[in-house]
């Protein structure tokens, strides 16, 4: 990022000139310099180590050292081995379950990094808890995903960078900063046309949960038609709630008999109403039926749910890290690649807007974009770039 030798900022290595990285790994799809670059560091919470090391490895650098543990009692022990004054900082942390853990440790991460005299501080929010309390419906309720953005504010955060929010309009929670909200779909796109169909002439249907995903849906068939998938519908299925998280009753809008259904969805929790979704749509005649979810929550008893249920198949992202016993079912394709481009574009000034731009044919996937699914969730490639000397999390404060 050209800058001098005696910085105190960790060490950045990038492939030779002319290497345009490629889809294998992490360590092999970096992202090229960029000389205008200002200097910054990377730093994650336990929420989001996996894919920070990954993030990291992708822009051809190390994570900086953070020491990060709990005192006996419980309260989080935090300290910053190196200094970061007059320094951009990137923090990535999904507030993900248990999601007060981690929303508290983003939280004193940003106060002491602001107490450190960082130049900026932005906080790379992959999934955003409290997403789904984005409105009152009911009397004397909160609206927790605006006070988690007056927090972040509060905090002293200076930008917000997340994917998939579960309604956009939190983007306007926060009043004073910007919101980069990224997707998934850039990434899930290019996966679901080679794995999901035999080939490109099979009829098929993006079928939306419920009304408030409809556009989701919308925009996810786009995408495989410009991709070339061709004949392609859309469906809706409609609820009938006998109480909460038990469902009673689905119909279905739309034309799915003799189809291959791919169900989109930005979060599963405990995964009833897509298995629901899926039995319907296999009774109506399906041929079958396959999932798209951005985050994995995945609370019992969803992994065992998801197991005997009639879904062929359900891709994940890593914004959350895959819960253990995780069936063949379930595959996972990495945000590394959108993240880094993402920080890449912040720190040299040049927009972004490229990147919410989905693939419109299987030869932009070409360029690196994200990590082959079969390799994420592991440990890092052979020949990847370490963990910082100081290591990242302690339990040992």
């Amino acid at each position: 990022f050209g800058m001098p030798e005696s910085s105190p900022m960790t060490k950045v290595l990038f492939p030779p000139a002319g290497h345009i990285g490629g889809t294998c790994s992490p360590a092999r799809a970096r992202i090229p310099p960029v000389e205008d670059s200002a200097p910054f560091q990377l730093f994650a919470g336990n929420g989001s180590l996996e894919l920070a090391q990954k993030v990291a490895m992708c822009l051809g650098m190390e994570l900086s050292p953070l020491k990060l543990g709990r005192f006996n009692d419980g309260e989080i022990s935090l300290q910053i081995p190196e200094s970061c004054r007059n320094e951009h900082v990137f923090i990535v942390q999904s507030t993900s379950p248990p999601v007060n853990e981690t929303l508290m440790e983003l939280l004193i991460m940003v106060r002491t990094f602001r107490r450190a005299s960082a130049r900026t501080i932005s906080a790379v929010i992959p999934y955003y808890g409290y997403a789904r309390q984005d409105r009152k419906t009911a009397a004397r309720v909160p609206i927790s995903a605006s006070d988690v953005a007056m927090l972040m504010e509060a905090a002293g955060v200076d930008r917000v960078l997340s994917v998939d929010l579960h309604c956009a309009q939190i983007q306007g929670f926060f009043h004073n900063l910007p919101v980069d909200n990224l997707t998934a779909q850039v990434e899930m796109c290019p996966w679901a046309v080679k794995h999901f169909f035999d080939s490109k002439d099979d009829n098929f249907c993006v079928v939306s949960p419920d009304a408030g995903g409809v556009g989701r849906a919308k925009v996810f068939l786009e995408a495989l038609v410009a991709l070339g998938c061709e004949n392609g519908t859309l469906a809706i299925t409609i609820k009938h709630r006998s109480g909460p998280g038990s469902i009673e009753a689905m119909n279905v809008v739309g034309e799915v008999a003799g189809r291959h259904c791919l169900i989109v969805d930005d979060i599963c929790d405990t995964a009833g109403t897509m298995c629901k979704s899926a039995d319907t749509l296999i009774e109506l005649g399906a041929l079958s039926v396959s999932a798209c979810v951005t985050h994995p929550v995945f609370s019992p008893p969803a992994l065992d749910r998801i197991a005997a249920s009639k879904l062929r198949c359900v891709l994940v992202s890593d914004s959350i890290p895959l819960k253990e016993g995780a069936c063949d079912k379930i595959k996972q394709v990495s945000l590394c690649r959108l993240l880094a481009e993402s920080i890449r574009c912040i720190t040299s000034g040049s927009s972004i807007s490229s990147l919410f731009m989905l693939p419109r044919s299987l030869a932009d996937t070409t360029a690196p974009r994200g990590a082959s699914p079969e390799l994420v969730g592991g440990s890092p490639p052979a020949g990847s770039l370490p963990m910082s000397k100081a290591g990242l999390a302690s339990n040992n404060p």
